[in-house]
């Protein structure tokens, strides 16, 4: 009960602030990495009050110019120190937990992240410049925050906590949390990965439904959450949603990072879902809706005929849909989950009748039959 207790309450020390770790180690955000710092004390709440004098870093900055302020920002900011980071307060009660982040850059979602009372908190940075501030913040936090210099595409995470925290697919979510702020450049292939992990129950899924806490590009977000008909209605609105409970939680204004991205950005929570909404392989699915938003300004039937080969799509493609019981004049954004589930579920008895169809690639054809053209053309000449 004492070690709970002490978990609960645990703060962090004076430390330099995220501004200040910036100019200590000389960081700047990477254009080509797709790097934004979030800085705005309103969503970071505040929570990094620093000493008068700062540690030197060679070939850093020194204390020079640096003042402490008790608001943990700058004098007459009004910040309290009090108040929770945002993104951190809406992936609910912390305590005790155990949490992921991907992505921490400076620092500021970390610091906030260890401020809520976590049993521990696994970081994972591409960046080895950042590494030398986490490790302030490590040294901060004994024993609560370990560092992997690493890329999240790659990272077993499912071997990092332990098999104690794991439970059943049908029982209550995990006390394990993933956190992050993540570069715009490989938000969507991650999402895709761990929304598989989330179909195969493996790689962070393996202690049951954890949930995620994630920041996109405002229009990423919107399309993770777009409801049926709505324009941002997409591929990944599909993907999402048969696997998840997915809401659009927070919207972050470009002016809170810094350097100012174009666009907003969108924090988006999930939860697994304890039974999917089509049961079926994920790839199998995936190929469907990929397919279906093919021509997404066109009928359905235009997209979802492209997982036939050319010699029998017309007829191929209309048993699908009947047997589906799908309108061939409904465009991509008006299907539903529940006319995917449909679709998937004759396309897979369809590919169970036809071993090679589900292998069929429609531009491979296409690649096919253009180079016979071209091998034709040769020979005339």
């Amino acid at each position: 009960m004492a070690s709970s207790r002490t978990l609960g309450t645990f703060r962090l020390p004076p430390l330099p602030t995220i501004r200040e770790i910036i100019k200590l180690f000389r960081l700047q955000a990477v254009k080509q990495l797709s790097q934004n710092f979030l800085l705005d004390l309103r969503l970071t709440g505040g929570l990094s009050v620093f000493p008068r004098r700062l540690p030197r870093v060679p070939g850093g900055v020194g204390s020079r110019g640096f003042r402490a302020d008790p608001a943990g920002g700058r004098r007459g900011s009004g910040t309290k120190v009090c108040g929770g980071h945002k993104i951190v307060r809406k992936a609910g009660n912390l305590t005790n937990a155990y949490v992921y982040e991907v992505g921490p850059g400076p620092g500021g979602i970390t610091r906030s992240i260890l401020n809520a009372g976590v049993a521990e908190l696994l970081v994972v940075e591409k960046d080895s410049r950042f590494i030398p501030g986490l490790q302030m913040l490590s040294d901060a936090a004994p024993g609560k925050l370990r560092i992997v210099h690493g890329d999240v595409l790659t990272f077993k995470v499912e071997r990092a906590f332990p098999e104690s925290l794991k439970r059943q697919w049908e029982d209550d979510p995990p006390n394990v949390h993933i956190i992050g702020n993540l570069p715009f450049s490989v938000s969507t292939p991650l999402i895709i990965k761990w929304l598989e992990n989330v179909s195969q129950r493996n790689g962070p899924f393996a202690y049951g439904r954890t949930r995620m806490m994630l920041t996109f590009q405002k229009e990423v977000a919107e399309r993770l959450t777009a409801t049926t008909g709505s324009k941002q209605r997409s591929r990944l609105s599909i993907m999402a949603q048969y696997l998840c409970d997915v809401q659009h939680i927070l919207t972050i204004p470009g002016q809170a990072f810094v350097p100012k991205p174009e666009v907003d950005s969108g924090v988006v929570h999930f939860t697994p879902l304890t039974r999917p909404r089509i049961e079926q392989p994920f790839k199998l699915v995936e190929k469907v809706v990929q397919n279906a938003f093919q021509f997404r300004r066109k009928y359905c039937h235009r997209g979802l005929g492209m997982l036939f080969p050319e010699a029998r799509r017309l007829e191929s493609t209309g048993k699908l849909l009947e047997l589906a019981d799908v309108d061939p004049t409904l465009r991509p954004t008006q299907l539903t989950v529940s006319h995917f589930k449909s679709l998937c579920d004759v396309y897979r008895k369809m590919c169970d009748e036809d071993p090679h169809l589900f292998a069929y690639n429609f531009r491979e054809e296409l690649r096919q039959k253009s180079k016979k053209e071209d091998d034709k053309q040769s020979c005339r000449l």
